[in-house]
């Protein structure tokens, strides 16, 4: 059919394979590795990142062209769903005013709220980041949004970081961070209130980030029998993947953890 002599066929079946696709399929099953412990989110270039980390040398276009033949790629697009504003008690100013990138860790937090669809019915999720090295500080899960969950999350970020100096806490206008405690727990722990202006994500936009990772990377793949469930896979996203892994641009592709190590042994080394 294809005009080819049996013999001829047989004979290229026996040829050697080349040096070239011998490397190929050792890198292709080397990105396979990473693209898997990645959860399946990391896309060439974090791909490209963890391959140089162990030594290999391998130009970046190769490595996209390779996954583009696997059918490897970044997760993307998640829409963010809306939720309902409340009553506004107190309002401070932006004082962070979209100063997104300190020097310096425990300078800048900033806190949101979102919720999380399980056969249960709605679990809410409010997490702190450290603006710094974008290191999730204080989460806390539960099955209503009160003002409570804002609390406890700001409660595990003062109680692990221990800051030593006024730390500026962004936050929108949502009814939980305009309630009286909201604002009386910054004043006690020596916390200084910022809030975005109404109706302006932009103002809060690592905060909102966070939560369009965490929904591609993690829940957008998933379907929740119980709120158990839930919480089980967030803090795993969170404490094992998310700070300790998982490489951010704004970090040089360093996570969280490790960029924070990398900032205190070089102040040991001053």
């Amino acid at each position: 059919m294809l005009n080819v002599h049996p013999s001829g066929y047989y004979a290229w079946r026996k040829q050697p394979r080349s040096k070239r696709d011998k490397a190929n399929q050792r890198v292709t099953g080397l990105i396979k590795q990473f693209w898997l412990e990645s959860g399946g989110v990391y896309g060439y270039r974090k791909i490209h990142s963890d391959l140089r980390d162990i030594g290999e040398r391998c130009g970046i276009n190769r490595v996209h062209r390779l996954m583009r033949e696997e059918g490897l790629r970044a997760q993307v697009g998640y829409r963010k769903p809306r939720h309902r504003s409340g009553e506004s008690h107190i309002v401070v100013p932006n004082r962070l005013n979209r100063q997104f990138n300190p020097v310096a860790p425990d300078d800048a937090w900033v806190t949101d709220i979102t919720h999380v669809r399980t056969h249960e019915g709605w679990l809410y999720l409010a997490v702190v980041v450290d603006l710094f090295s974008r290191k999730v500080v204080g989460w806390s899960m539960h099955q209503r949004i009160t003002k409570d969950i804002v609390l406890n999350a700001l409660l595990m970020a003062v109680w692990r970081r221990n800051p030593k100096h006024q730390v500026t806490v962004h936050s929108d206008q949502g009814s939980q961070y305009t309630s009286h405690d909201w604002q009386a727990f910054l004043k006690s722990n020596g916390l200084e209130g910022s809030m975005s202006r109404r109706g302006n994500c932009h103002d809060n936009a690592v905060a909102e980030s966070f939560f369009q990772l965490l929904k591609r990377e993690r829940i957008k793949k998933k379907v929740y029998s119980t709120r158990d469930d839930a919480r089980s896979d967030i803090f795993d996203y969170i404490e094992m993947f998310y700070n300790s892994k998982r490489k951010h641009g704004s970090n040089n592709l360093l996570s969280p953890v490790e960029y924070e190590n990398r900032y205190e042994e070089r102040l040991g080394s001053v």
